[in-house]
Protein backbone atom coordinates (compact mmCIF):
# COMPACT_ATOMS: atom_id res chain seq x y z
CA UNK A 1 0.00 0.00 0.00
CA UNK A 2 1.56 3.61 -0.74
CA UNK A 3 0.47 5.81 1.27
CA UNK A 4 1.10 9.77 0.90
CA UNK A 5 3.11 11.38 3.01
CA UNK A 6 1.32 13.78 5.56
CA UNK A 7 2.42 17.53 5.89
CA UNK A 8 1.08 20.17 7.68
CA UNK A 9 1.14 23.85 7.68
CA UNK A 10 -0.24 26.11 10.47
CA UNK A 11 -0.59 29.83 10.07
CA UNK A 12 -1.55 32.67 12.27
CA UNK A 13 -4.42 33.10 9.18
CA UNK A 14 -2.90 36.51 7.90
CA UNK A 15 -3.34 36.97 4.01
CA UNK A 16 0.02 37.24 3.40
CA UNK A 17 1.14 33.92 5.12
CA UNK A 18 -2.20 32.08 3.82
CA UNK A 19 -0.47 32.87 0.56
CA UNK A 20 2.98 31.15 1.49
CA UNK A 21 1.20 27.94 2.89
CA UNK A 22 -0.92 27.76 -0.56
CA UNK A 23 2.38 28.12 -2.09
CA UNK A 24 4.18 25.63 -0.44
CA UNK A 25 1.01 23.08 -0.54
CA UNK A 26 1.10 23.79 -4.42
CA UNK A 27 4.96 22.12 -4.23
CA UNK A 28 3.70 19.02 -2.76
CA UNK A 29 1.31 17.93 -5.04
CA UNK A 30 2.54 14.02 -4.02
CA UNK A 31 1.77 14.77 -0.25
CA UNK A 32 -1.31 14.90 1.36
CA UNK A 33 -1.57 18.09 3.19
CA UNK A 34 -3.75 20.34 5.77
CA UNK A 35 -3.36 23.95 5.99
CA UNK A 36 -4.59 25.48 9.49
CA UNK A 37 -4.54 28.27 11.64
CA UNK A 38 -3.48 28.66 15.25
CA UNK A 39 -6.68 29.43 16.09
CA UNK A 40 -7.86 25.31 15.69
CA UNK A 41 -4.93 24.01 15.66
CA UNK A 42 -5.35 20.65 17.65
CA UNK A 43 -2.15 18.42 18.59
CA UNK A 44 -3.57 15.56 16.74
CA UNK A 45 -3.29 17.54 13.65
CA UNK A 46 0.65 17.23 14.12
CA UNK A 47 0.87 13.75 15.16
CA UNK A 48 0.89 11.79 12.12
CA UNK A 49 2.52 14.82 10.20
CA UNK A 50 5.58 13.46 8.66
CA UNK A 51 6.80 17.35 7.39
CA UNK A 52 5.58 20.22 9.15
CA UNK A 53 5.61 24.19 8.69
CA UNK A 54 4.39 27.26 11.04
CA UNK A 55 4.20 30.45 9.78
CA UNK A 56 3.45 33.53 11.18
CA UNK A 57 3.29 37.64 9.88
CA UNK A 58 4.19 38.93 13.63
CA UNK A 59 6.07 37.43 16.14
CA UNK A 60 3.78 35.76 19.47
CA UNK A 61 0.23 35.43 17.04
CA UNK A 62 -2.42 34.66 20.01
CA UNK A 63 -3.12 32.39 17.74
CA UNK A 64 -0.19 30.00 18.50
CA UNK A 65 -0.45 29.96 22.39
CA UNK A 66 -1.60 26.54 22.27
CA UNK A 67 0.68 25.23 19.26
CA UNK A 68 3.89 27.20 21.53
CA UNK A 69 2.86 25.75 25.27
CA UNK A 70 2.59 22.05 22.53
CA UNK A 71 6.05 21.81 21.29
CA UNK A 72 7.58 22.73 24.72
CA UNK A 73 6.54 19.31 25.75
CA UNK A 74 6.32 17.18 22.81
CA UNK A 75 9.23 15.66 21.07
CA UNK A 76 9.07 15.58 17.52
CA UNK A 77 13.09 14.29 16.77
CA UNK A 78 12.87 12.90 13.13
CA UNK A 79 10.07 14.86 11.87
CA UNK A 80 11.65 18.01 9.36
CA UNK A 81 9.82 21.28 10.17
CA UNK A 82 9.91 24.45 7.91
CA UNK A 83 9.06 28.12 9.24
CA UNK A 84 8.19 31.25 7.21
CA UNK A 85 7.30 34.54 7.48
CA UNK A 86 7.59 38.00 6.04
CA UNK A 87 9.81 39.66 8.87
CA UNK A 88 13.07 38.63 10.52
CA UNK A 89 11.71 38.66 14.26
CA UNK A 90 9.19 36.31 13.27
CA UNK A 91 11.77 33.65 11.96
CA UNK A 92 13.67 34.03 15.20
CA UNK A 93 10.77 33.58 17.19
CA UNK A 94 9.16 30.27 14.63
CA UNK A 95 13.07 28.84 15.20
CA UNK A 96 12.82 29.46 19.62
CA UNK A 97 9.35 27.71 19.34
CA UNK A 98 10.94 24.33 17.00
CA UNK A 99 13.71 24.36 19.42
CA UNK A 100 12.63 22.40 22.70
CA UNK A 101 10.28 19.85 20.25
CA UNK A 102 13.83 18.50 18.95
CA UNK A 103 12.08 18.69 14.98
CA UNK A 104 14.95 18.65 11.89
CA UNK A 105 14.57 22.68 11.17
CA UNK A 106 15.44 23.44 7.55
CA UNK A 107 16.73 26.81 6.71
CA UNK A 108 13.89 29.60 7.16
CA UNK A 109 12.09 31.47 4.40
CA UNK A 110 12.31 34.79 4.44
CA UNK A 111 9.35 36.68 2.21
CA UNK A 112 9.98 40.24 2.39
CA UNK A 113 8.81 41.65 -0.92
CA UNK A 114 5.54 40.32 0.07
CA UNK A 115 5.81 38.52 -3.19
CA UNK A 116 5.80 34.68 -3.21
CA UNK A 117 7.87 33.15 -6.19
CA UNK A 118 7.37 29.21 -6.66
CA UNK A 119 10.86 28.73 -7.70
CA UNK A 120 12.28 30.31 -4.51
CA UNK A 121 9.58 28.39 -2.51
CA UNK A 122 10.25 24.93 -4.32
CA UNK A 123 13.82 25.32 -3.81
CA UNK A 124 13.18 25.80 -0.23
CA UNK A 125 10.93 22.35 0.35
CA UNK A 126 13.57 20.27 -1.14
CA UNK A 127 16.19 21.78 1.40
CA UNK A 128 13.55 20.91 3.98
CA UNK A 129 12.89 17.63 2.61
CA UNK A 130 16.14 16.06 2.05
Amino acid sequence: MNTKKRVLVVTDGTEAIQSIARAITNELPDCKTEICSGEVFAGTDLLPAETFFLGCEKPHPASFAYLAEMLQHINLAGRKCGIFSTNEKSLKYLGGLVKDCEASLGEPLLVSDGKVHAPAVKKWIKGILK
